[in-house]
């Protein structure tokens, strides 16, 4: 590819990038449940049912529930605490407007928080950052995504499901057309 176009940037999708450090807060979760459950009450343990949802979360999308809810389960578990600040903080980064250097360097620093915090839940994750630091922040010369590419591979996987078993291409090429435009030809 870059043979071909040399003055191309390649750019590491955030949508990608961002499963991948959540992923990371999903995996520390998964084992201090497991932990809380053997410490907590069953009462206690139970009053942190619904967290995965508010964990997923950002902070600013909460309900009130959802920010009390997470409140318990801070307070039974500090270390999911500063899991979820860190995963906010670096996606806080991501959303802020930087060049390439500034993102660069507010990478780094994160980086730099997470190893002085002893989690190891990011280890995998800074790995990867260490070594596609550059694609990362490509991302922040021009801010672009593949989300329309994304979506477009969504549609066709559905397509290809429902029109399984279709035998006739008059019927499947309808079938496409009707997932594709027919929404905007017959709402009224």
């Amino acid at each position: 590819m870059e043979e071909g176009l040399p003055q191309a940037k390649i750019v590491a999708d955030h949508f990608h990038i961002a499963k991948l450090y959540r992923a990371a807060v999903d995996e520390v979760r998964k084992i201090e449940l497991k932990v809380l459950k053997g410490v907590l009450t069953k009462e206690e343990y139970g009053g942190l049912k619904g967290v995965l949802w508010a964990l997923r979360k950002r902070r600013e999308h909460l309900t009130p529930e959802g920010h009390a809810l997470l409140d318990r389960l801070f307070e039974a578990s500090p270390l999911l605490r500063k899991t979820y600040n860190l995963r906010e903080k670096l996606t806080r980064i991501f959303d802020k407007k930087h060049s390439k250097k500034s993102g660069r360097r507010a990478i780094r620093r994160w980086m730099a928080a997470v190893r002085e915090s002893g989690l190891d839940g990011f280890d995998k994750f800074l790995s990867t950052l260490e070594k596609r630091m550059d694609i990362v922040t490509n991302y922040f010369i021009s801010r672009s995504s593949s989300g329309w590419v994304e979506g477009l591979n969504n549609k066709i996987k559905v397509l290809k499901r429902r029109a399984y078993g279709v035998k006739n291409l008059g019927n499947l090429f309808r079938r496409i057309w009707l997932d594709l435009k027919g929404y905007e030809a017959f709402a009224h």
